[in-house]
């Protein structure tokens, strides 16, 4: 079996993820992971599928044809990869938005080697204070021969790190 990781846009529209979903089945395939979400009137996600190594082809080839529906790039997840051995550590981000906070906050996990699994952030009125609020939910990989008093002074240099971006932000970490 071959795995391929399907990002996909278009247009949002009622049947879009059934769709795919049916151009799937017919070669064979089995969706087994997706992330999909409606971003200012665009359907965008990425899928996991498994298809018969004979019929990748014919699968890629379908999924090409839905263009003007959905644009949708197959990429080969059979490829080695770097994988994430590590413990997670789940955080979330909240403090005024401003221009650059997504790369400040990606350049202080980076700083501190951890490996990013899922990033997902939004804007939203500061219900108070007035303005907007830029809030993320974050969760890295920590590699695993970091012994209890590294994890604990990492976890503390990450937390100082990113609520030193801006005095209002605030970081509250947990280890899943």
């Amino acid at each position: 079996m071959a795995h391929l990781v399907l990002t996909v846009v278009g247009d949002d529209r009622a049947g879009l993820v059934s769709e795919l979903a049916q151009v799937v089945a017919a070669h064979g395939g089995n969706w087994e992971q997706s992330e999909l979400a409606e971003l200012a009137g665009a359907f965008a996600g990425v899928v996991l599928v498994s298809v018969p190594d004979d019929r990748v082809g014919q699968l890629t080839d379908a999924l090409n044809s839905l263009d003007g529906l959905l644009r949708v790039t197959a990429h080969n997840a059979d490829a080695p990869a770097s994988v994430n051995d590590g413990r997670p550590l789940s955080f979330t981000v909240l403090g005024n938005d401003r221009p650059g906070i997504v790369r400040d906050v990606t350049a202080a996990i980076t700083a501190h080697a951890l490996s990013i699994d899922t990033f997902r952030s939004r804007t939203l009125e500061a219900p108070m204070a007035g303005g907007t609020l830029f809030e993320a939910v974050v969760t890295v990989s920590l590699p695993t021969q970091v012994d209890a008093a590294a994890l604990t002074s990492a976890l503390e240099d990450l937390a100082s790190a990113l609520e030193d971006l801006a005095g209002e932000i605030q970081v509250d970490l947990t280890v899943a």
